[in-house]
């Protein structure tokens, strides 16, 4: 993925998570939203590796109406997109969805491996390797409820017992994804899931802040990349407060 390469050059481990929410009830209420995202975009691009969109802006721009100025002035930065949209449901769904977020210009999609490979997920990464594009696998969400389903211990039909998300790192490597999500809430699912996983295989961190993750704790576990969000939208100083997280993970690696 362009994320190594664009990590290494601005030497930076952090995706920017452009959580930015409003309601809005017209067309100014769009504009006014645009132009916040922009603005956060704008200051903090030079200390980050990529961005990361998600429904908050999603929705209210539209895939092909102001996303496209977000998106735009992410390409003139040089940075990567990844469209968080956990691709979940039959295959013909699930590539017409890659299909659009691709013509889109996101570089890479987050996906559920929960759908499954035949009828599922096989047509997402097919279109994806025509396109070079990547797909990261969720193998572990950051908030509590997640232990429910991905913490939950399933029986193989070999009759070994694991945990969902051992599986579905086994899955990432076996089906070749290009990243995978485990949360910054659970660095010992971390630390367990690298074991899993080959280097070139990036892991993915949101939840730092926020929901409890530690930054310290996350990247001392073996992740690759931190995903901040809300802890820098919402921030009085998005720049600065993404610069020192930039800062303190240069000192704990």
């Amino acid at each position: 993925m362009k994320i190594q390469k664009v990590s290494e050059e601005r030497d930076s481990k952090i995706i920017l998570a452009l959580d930015v929410s409003s309601r809005v009830k017209n067309e100014n209420d769009v504009r006014e939203l645009y132009k916040r995202a922009k603005s956060i975009l704008d200051e903090t691009e030079q200390f980050i590796a990529g961005l990361k969109v998600n429904f908050q802006l999603l929705l209210p721009l539209g895939l092909y109406g102001y996303l496209q100025e977000v998106l735009g002035a992410a390409r003139e930065y040089g940075l990567p997109t990844i469209i968080d949209c956990k691709i979940n449901d039959v295959e013909h769904t699930n590539k017409w969805a890659a299909t659009h977020f691709f013509d889109a210009g996101f570089d890479a999609l987050t996906a559920n491996p929960f759908t499954g490979w035949d009828g599922g997920l096989k047509g997402v990464f097919d279109e994806a390797r025509r396109r070079e594009r990547g797909v990261i696998l969720l193998v572990y969400m950051s908030h509590y409820g997640a232990e429910e389903n991905y913490g939950r211990e399933i029986v193989l039909s070999d009759g070994r017992i694991k945990p969902y998300y051992k599986f579905f790192a086994e899955k990432a490597v076996e089906w070749g994804a290009d990243g995978v999500v485990v949360g910054a809430t659970r660095p010992n699912v971390i630390s367990e899931v690298r074991i899993l996983l080959p280097k070139e295989i990036p892991i993915f961190s949101p939840g730092v802040a926020v929901q409890g993750g530690e930054i310290e704790a996350v990247f001392k576990a073996g992740t690759d990349y931190a995903i901040l969000g809300r802890t820098v939208c919402e921030a009085k100083n998005p720049r600065e407060t993404i610069k020192w997280y930039v800062d303190r993970v240069k000192k704990i690696l």
